[in-house]
């Protein structure tokens, strides 16, 4: 039996805590390069996604895997959680630590972060990577699976327990036997902490409510914006991705001037979990170029 553990085993890793303008972040974090890349988990999630891929990736860069703020084990402030917020705990967060430009790459609600930031502070940027989660809204097919995903969530923090967050997680995977009883007995004890839970679900409504209102896909998900990315731009996809099927990254990958396109077939919406092998090989092929 292969646990989270095993992918840590050998390697020179630790968890800390910084201060982000008075937010005290988590990270795991591992690796003595002068270049940073930050991993942005997605909506609900924590750090533990990226556990696979630091030891691979810890070669090359001092990788720093965040708990994005209201998530996980880091503060959770009473703030809107829209964009911005993510945006500027993420400036914040660079700035706390001391490190003018980073590589950034995120997943789902972490990689519109990842965009928005490359947007908003260009000079504190080098790369970016927008794994499943793109600045356009879904058509009706990807409203219905994102639909599904919220109401997954409400029940999932509405009464968390084991089995309302294995059906929550059970969204993010191709194979059932990815949504290992460690993972979710990982994200369990996370929203056991007193008052976690109501902020994720503000967390949800909020992030995944974005995608499905109209009203504000002009601000947050218009075609208009993914031209004002201007830093190498990696849109890494799968073909079986919930909710953003892989038409609309490809017409986001279009409009991104200096951007490459990798669609991989064994994963759902955590392809760094699901598929780490083909993920690292993928990622650090562009994060290396």
């Amino acid at each position: 039996m292969q646990t989270i553990w095993n992918y840590l085993q050998g390697i020179d890793f630790q968890q800390r805590f910084y201060d982000a303008a008075g937010v005290r972040t988590r990270v795991i974090e591992s690796g003595t390069s002068e270049k940073v890349l930050i991993f942005l988990h997605g909506t609900g999630g924590h750090a533990e996604a990226y556990l696979k891929n630091i030891a691979s990736h810890s070669e090359h860069f001092r990788v720093m895997a965040i708990d994005m703020v209201g998530h996980g084990y880091t503060d959770a402030p009473d703030i809107s959680y829209d964009m911005q917020c993510y945006v500027d705990f993420l400036l914040n967060f660079l700035d706390g630590i001391g490190v003018e430009k980073a590589y950034i790459s995120g997943e789902s609600l972490g990689a519109t972060v990842a965009a928005w930031f490359a947007i908003a502070h260009p000079n504190r940027v080098e790369k970016i990577v927008m794994n499943t989660g793109m600045l356009l809204p879904p058509d009706e097919d990807g409203a219905a699976g994102l639909r599904e995903l919220l109401e997954r969530s409400r029940k999932a923090v509405g009464a968390p327990s084991r089995e309302t967050i294995k059906q929550r997680m059970r969204w993010l995977m191709l194979d059932e036997e990815d949504v290992t009883d460690e993972i979710v007995e990982v994200r369990f004890q996370i929203y056991q902490q007193p008052g976690r839970a109501k902020v994720i679900g503000k967390i949800a409504e909020q992030s995944i409510g974005a995608l499905l209102d109209p009203a504000q896909h002009d601000q947050w998900y218009n075609p208009s914006l993914l031209a004002k990315i201007r830093c190498p731009t990696l849109v890494l996809w799968t073909r079986h991705n919930p909710g953003q099927l892989v038409p609309l990254a490809e017409e986001g990958a279009s409009l991104i001037p200096d951007s490459s396109l990798v669609v991989l077939e064994n994963s759902a919406h955590w392809p760094q979990w699901e598929e780490p092998h083909n993920f690292d090989t993928e990622h650090l092929g562009f994060l290396l170029q």
